[in-house]
């Protein structure tokens, strides 16, 4: 019996990713669809980046930072979109057990090092605006990117840890995945051994980092919003705040969808509900940012329109 085991946890090198469960002309229309949404997130996030680095106007700790969110975001959505694009089309779904590995490894490690960023950019406007004096001797270049690296340390640790743990787990001969990526809850339900440890490591971990970032924003905007109030004037209060309405609706909208997806033991949630939420986090979430801070950013804007223009004129 024994040897038997050990041969089915040998034997299995790949897994089935069974995706949405639907008719072949609908995983046509999903898959027209999720190419749209890849589509406009590559571009956007491109465009981001590039307006950023080519206008020097922008070469300020808040637009590096914005410039490195949309490198996450480009990259966590790119470890997910073109396998699950290239299953809509093909029967066999399958991926190999390291590429799953690796697709859960810095999937883990972008959206980690996503969540880190968003309090260090809740951190750098708290500087701009409850000490704009000290500004640019708090947030220099040398720790702009600290923190940076600091972000991507921390999203590497949790990484190594979550992958570790889940790909140490026992897959007898089970391999069908009801998701349409390699996630922890649905790898955890295949396995054939016991979970708890899994199960607890996956939910404070998870609960760990979205509430010390979540904190550190909190008491980030509970400073600027009481600097905000003192302000006289209606105007002034709008425009100081208006910097910080785009950062806000990306906290909203990534927090929401992460913390319902992992900071839950047990993954109480159905599998059908965890495959849309985690197409908000994967897809949706990375093919807004760049939309919510160029529509909501005169900036960016007006640093679009001098490059198009540029290249119009020449």
């Amino acid at each position: 019996m024994k040897s038997q085991l050990k041969r089915n946890y040998s034997e299995l090198t790949e897994f089935i990713l069974l995706g949405f469960r639907a008719s072949p002309k609908f995983q046509v229309f999903l898959f027209l669809v999720f190419l749209m949404m890849y589509m406009v997130s590559v571009v956007g996030n491109v465009s981001m980046i590039t307006v950023i680095k080519m206008d020097s106007r922008l070469q300020t700790p808040m637009y590096f930072f914005l410039r490195n969110l949309s490198y996450l975001d480009l990259c966590y959505s790119t470890v997910i979109a073109p396998k699950t694009l290239a299953n809509f089309l093909t029967r066999e779904k399958k991926i190999s057990y390291n590429g799953c590995a690796a697709q859960f490894f810095f999937f883990a490690l972008f959206v980690t090092t996503e969540c880190f960023l968003l309090a260090v950019m809740a951190f750098d406007r708290f500087s701009a605006i409850c000490s704009p004096l000290l500004y640019h001797v708090h947030m220099s270049q040398k720790v702009c990117v600290q923190l940076v690296t600091g972000s991507y340390i921390c999203g590497c640790i949790n990484s190594m840890i979550q992958t570790g743990f889940t790909f140490s787990l026992r897959f007898c001969g089970e391999n069908r995945l009801d998701h349409f990526f390699c996630d922890v809850p649905a790898l955890i339900k295949i396995s054939c051994v016991d979970t708890f440890v899994n199960e607890i490591v996956l939910f404070v971990l998870s609960a760990l980092i979205v509430i010390s970032t979540i904190i550190i924003i909190l008491i980030s905007y509970g400073y600027i919003l009481s600097t905000v109030l003192k302000i006289p004037s209606t105007h002034g209060r709008s425009k100081t705040f208006s910097t910080c309405g785009s950062h806000i609706a990306v906290v909203s909208l990534f927090y929401g969808t992460v913390f319902f997806m992992y900071a839950q033991p047990g993954s109480k949630s159905s599998p059908e509900k965890s495959k849309i939420v985690a197409v908000f986090y994967t897809l949706i979430t990375s093919m807004l940012n760049p939309l919510i801070y160029s529509l909501r950013n005169r900036d960016v804007k007006d640093a679009a329109k001098k490059i198009l223009g540029g290249k119009c004129s020449q």
